[in-house]
């Protein structure tokens, strides 16, 4: 099973409705896990199924018969019907563990609610419209190659763009095979990526090339009237202007290095069978001073984990060497170990006078790659598709 996100092709008429319902599905939300947290608090021991269950009674027998509730019988009943399912959801992947505890929701968490058929799957056609139950048809941006089964739709928006997202109950078939074996990779700041088989990937830095521009952007309508809504301060219209402008270029952002990681990541999956990747301590090196800013735009916990679950499609072996193995300060020739290597030292030179290495200086990064690649099995394990909060206890 894989998904399928395209683009809407909205008017403004259609984006007040896809506000509507995102504002529907979060107040629906919130009102189901406030009565939760009552229960709890009043000491009813019924299960979380149960509570939401008669909750969802009192929802519909009660409150959207409201006179100032009157506007909920506009819009679609299977947006509320699902945000009670979403609802029991995080309540049950917070008991295993999965997840946090279910917050309340608000308009700064973003704009998503899913509908779904309740006569079961439908045929979506091929084309540039597309059918979503009780929403009606929408234009795409994109064509739909092929017609689809499904059940599910989930609608999002990003900065101004809205878009569908649904499940495809089929399975990618996998290639027959890859052209290369195996393959060790470094990653790294100065640059991004560097294979064993002597290949360099440079990483687009969107944020860096866009810090520049964000700041005079900020600076210039730093005296905007921004809003408070404790002091009941309303925000000016030119400061909404503002703050579309922003979201704009982050997700473009965010476009950039997405499209990157996704295209690099699939380039090597389909090119090697057997991958191998250092275990970095990613949260912590975010807390460094001087590389946070380029980590956090290289995203290379993003590049572990599409990776990971590529594996699946691609039929790849992902493994994780240990963060301790000496990677860098070994010598992948002979195997003596440099001690006093510094970070700034982009050559590797061999501090063993016999070795082949002392005399031919190495990219530091490409000895890093072939020690990956050549690690003992004592320091290897397989990737896991997702770190749990479990798992960080």
């Amino acid at each position: 099973m894989y998904a399928i996100k395209v683009e809407l092709k909205l008017n403004n008429k259609e984006r007040t409705l896809m506000r509507k319902h995102s504002g529907y599905a979060r107040f629906v939300y919130n009102y189901g896990l406030a009565l939760t947290q009552g229960l709890y608090a009043s000491g009813v021991k019924a299960s979380i199924a149960k509570q939401i269950n008669e909750v969802k009674k009192v929802f519909t027998g009660y409150t959207k018969k409201q006179p100032e509730n009157q506007w909920m019988n506009k819009l679609s009943s299977r947006v509320y019907q699902q945000a009670f399912m979403d609802l029991g959801q995080a309540y049950q992947r917070w008991f295993k563990g999965l997840s946090r505890k279910p917050v309340f929701k608000s308009r700064k968490s973003g704009d998503s609610f899913t509908v779904y058929d309740g006569n079961g799957k439908v045929l979506t056609t091929s084309g540039k419209e597309i059918k979503i139950p009780t929403l009606g048809t929408f234009r795409l941006k994109e064509t739909l190659l092929c017609r689809y089964v499904t059940q599910t739709f989930t609608i999002s928006r990003q900065a101004n763009k809205w878009y569908v997202c649904f499940a495809v109950d089929a399975d990618r078939i996998p290639p027959t095979y890859h052209p290369e074996e195996a393959v060790g990779i470094d990653l790294g700041v100065k640059c991004f990526a560097t294979l064993s088989d002597g290949s360099q990937i440079e990483a687009p830095l969107p944020y860096k090339q866009a810090k520049t521009k964000l700041g005079k952007e900020q600076w210039r309508n730093r005296n905007k009237q921004f809003g408070n809504g404790r002091q009941g301060i309303k925000q000016s219209n030119r400061a909404k202007r503002f703050f579309d402008s922003l979201a704009k270029k982050h997700a473009r952002m965010v476009n950039q290095r997405q499209d990157f990681l996704h295209k690099t990541t699939t380039e090597i999956s389909r090119k090697f069978y057997r991958i191998r990747i250092e275990d970095l301590n990613v949260s912590g090196m975010a807390h460094s001073r001087k590389l946070s800013a380029a980590i956090s735009d290289l995203g290379f916990y993003e590049f572990r984990r599409q990776l990971t679950y590529k594996s699946e499609f691609f039929r790849t072996k992902v493994e994780v060497v240990d963060r301790w193995y000496p990677s860098s300060k070994k010598c992948s020739i002979c195997g003596n170990r440099h001690d006093n290597l510094k970070l700034y030292d982009r050559i590797y030179q061999c501090q063993n006078k016999s070795c082949l290495a002392h005399t031919i200086t190495m990219d530091r990064d490409l000895n890093a790659a072939y020690n990956l690649l050549n690690a003992p099995m004592d320091f290897v394990r397989q990737a896991q598709p997702e770190i749990t909060l479990v798992d960080k206890k």
